[in-house]
């Protein structure tokens, strides 16, 4: 699988107080060229969710972008999404790839060498790796794992890997100079006071 992107936008309807903020949000990201969104909202029940999936599909549609849907593989082929992105507490990889077939993409959320290990052999097309710095939404995943780590993780593995977790413009060098593909990202673009701003620049900054 050819994984062509090398920003990786993440969803949290919790950075927004209306829906409505939601969705404009995610429109500005996608006009300022984001062209991979991930649909993360792990509280949401199934019939909200699937209705959210199936209006991000229309958006990024629109905007000749791919939708990747968190863990849920019936509502990724509900909707038609391009793909799932898996944490390890569900399906392995070869499973999921036997649910959606061979043309949807499976990223898979790893935070140590043994997981990137495990997916790249379990048939993952990508993985993203981290925390690699601190961040209010990874800190149950433990400390950040830092850039020295996923040097050896990039090295190790074949799949491309996506540093998550804290990533700031400041350190988008740091991350792609230790082997990451790309970054994935939720408030720095989501929270951003100016969203298509923040991702035409981010974008520029991963050379995308």
């Amino acid at each position: 699988m050819n994984i062509d992107f090398k920003l990786y936008l993440i969803t949290d309807r919790a950075l927004f107080s209306t829906q409505e903020m939601f969705f404009t949000a995610i429109e500005h990201a996608l006009e300022g060229g984001v062209k991979v969104v991930q649909l993360r909202e792990k509280d949401m029940p199934t019939r909200q969710l699937l209705s959210l999936a199936y209006k991000m599909r229309e958006m990024t549609a629109h905007y000749n972008a791919k939708l990747i849907i968190n863990d849920r593989a019936d509502i990724a082929l509900s909707v038609a999404a391009d793909g799932v992105h898996l944490g390890q507490a569900g399906m392995p990889a070869f499973a999921v790839r036997k649910v959606i077939g061979d043309m949807a993409i499976i990223g898979v959320s790893t935070h140590t060498m043994e997981e990137a290990i495990a997916a790249e052999q379990e048939g993952a097309d990508f993985i993203t790796f981290g925390p690699l710095y601190d961040t209010p939404s990874k800190r149950a995943y433990g400390r950040p794992v830092g850039v020295e780590q996923l040097k050896k993780v990039a090295g190790k593995v074949s799949l491309p890997v996506f540093g998550i977790g804290g990533i700031k413009e400041t350190t988008i060098g740091e991350v792609i100079g230790h082997g990451a593909q790309g970054i994935a990202l939720i408030s720095g673009i989501l929270g951003a006071s100016d969203v298509r701003a923040a991702a035409v620049h981010y974008l520029k900054e991963v050379g995308e």
